[in-house]
């Protein structure tokens, strides 16, 4: 895409504004995310920035909850709204010729939520409902624990909120976590496709313009940290999370870090599927991932396997993440690139990919980097690179976490939840 078109513009109250238009396509999405994430929660207040999204949603302006979601449906808006760590996310897609409709509901909504007591409470039930469902979810209750251990407070809160606060949590606590965190200053609304970036402006200055507020520090120390490697569980399966450090997203040495976890789980040519679950059978599911922070970065990595095999699965994964660099071939390393130019082409057709990705650029770097940009870092990979990478970060201080009946046996394993 050597004619990306970005254009970035600033609001008087702070929000900034990044619009990308794609004159291929004929639809737009658009992402608004302001800073009203967990790290802005009050001490013991885990959950309120989910119960924020899920009640943003319930009625807002001259709407009432039922009207509020036809009124959305009627436009042909898709769309989303979840809690992170710094922010919650409204995202949302329509046809390009919808776009104005779109941005003044989703001004209503965030400027004029109506958060009514009948609505805060079903909302609470909802919320319950997740929060025991994922009690019963050995997978995802591992990932949510490895971030309580692994990431410093207030990165360590789960985004899902907890049932130790939620019954704690009032409708007023969630009044006043939007009053002082559903503001302007540190907001980005990203809009990608087939508009007109000055026009866009236009209705962005008279939509939210009005839109004021100060940022708030995030929270200070707040919940205790848990360092336990083992959680008790009667079950025929034992899951196991290992987590070590890596570089964040704005590091130089950040494609490096990405290919060397796409070499270990990027498909199912991959190290870990292959030597781990394929020519050994040892585990029914293996995969890592690479999380990033603004100032620090993680690999982690998952494990799902039966309790016989679960010491041998651990000893192999943990094996295979140290010894990655040992033998590293050219055809791993282009087909990672291959899979990352595939996932580029993609991105460039779909608007809601391009808004997503603006949002988390300006985040991170304070800019949009232009998918071309990307292309070249992707081409740039060399072998040297990533055995240097690996050399600086090897896997050797590694937290693991596991979860069933019994605990597993570590060497060298340490805690990286300061690093």
């Amino acid at each position: 895409m050597p004619n990306q078109e970005i254009h970035q513009f600033s609001l008087a109250n702070g929000l900034s504004i990044l619009v990308e238009r794609l004159p291929a396509v004929q639809s737009a999405a658009v992402s608004l995310s302001f800073p009203a994430g967990i790290i802005f929660e009050q001490r013991g207040k885990n959950g309120a920035a989910a119960l924020l999204s899920d009640l943003l949603l319930r009625g807002a302006g001259p709407y009432d909850d039922r009207q509020f979601l036809i009124a959305l449906d009627c436009i042909g808006l898709q769309y989303s709204i979840s809690p992170g760590w710094h922010h919650i996310t409204f995202s949302a897609a329509t046809v390009a010729t919808r776009l104005k409709e779109s941005l003044e509901l989703i001004g209503t909504m965030v400027l004029q939520p109506h958060m009514e007591r009948s609505h805060f409470e079903s909302c609470v039930v909802g919320r319950e409902q997740i929060l025991r469902s994922i009690e019963d979810e050995l997978r995802q209750k591992l990932a949510i624990e490895m971030r309580r251990r692994t990431y410093p407070s207030p990165y360590n809160r789960p985004i899902e909120g907890t049932l130790e606060h939620l019954d704690s949590i009032t409708l007023e606590d969630v009044q006043e976590h939007y009053r002082r965190c559903c503001i302007p200053e540190e907001a980005t609304l990203a809009i990608a496709g087939n508009v007109d970036p000055e026009m866009v402006l236009g209705w962005c200055e008279a939509i939210f313009g009005n839109w004021s507020g100060k940022l708030s520090p995030p929270a200070p120390e707040l919940e205790r940290h848990s360092y336990a490697g083992h959680i008790d569980f009667d079950s025929t399966q034992t899951q196991i999370g290992i987590a070590y450090p890596a570089v964040s997203y704005r590091d130089p040495d950040y494609y490096n870090a990405w290919a060397t976890v796409g070499i270990l789980s990027g498909g199912m040519s991959s190290r870990l599927f292959t030597r781990v679950r394929e020519e050994r059978g040892l585990c029914y599911a293996i995969g890592a991932s690479l999380n990033t922070l603004k100032d620090r970065g993680r690999v982690f990595c998952v494990a799902g396997t039966t309790n016989e095999r679960a010491q041998e699965t651990l000893d192999v994964t943990l094996h295979e993440l140290a010894a990655v660099g040992e033998d590293l071939t050219e055809e791993e390393l282009q087909r990672c690139q291959a899979r990352a130019k595939s996932s580029l082409i993609m991105q460039e057709e779909s608007t809601t990919a391009r808004a997503a990705a603006m949002v988390r650029d300006w985040f991170h770097l304070q800019k949009v980097v232009p998918l071309e940009e990307i292309r070249q870092k992707v081409d740039s990979i060399t072998l040297d690179a990533i055995r240097g990478y690996i050399e600086r970060h090897p896997a050797t201080m590694v937290q693991v976490l596991t979860i069933g009946p019994e605990p597993l046996q570590v060497q060298g394993s340490v805690d990286i939840s300061e690093m």
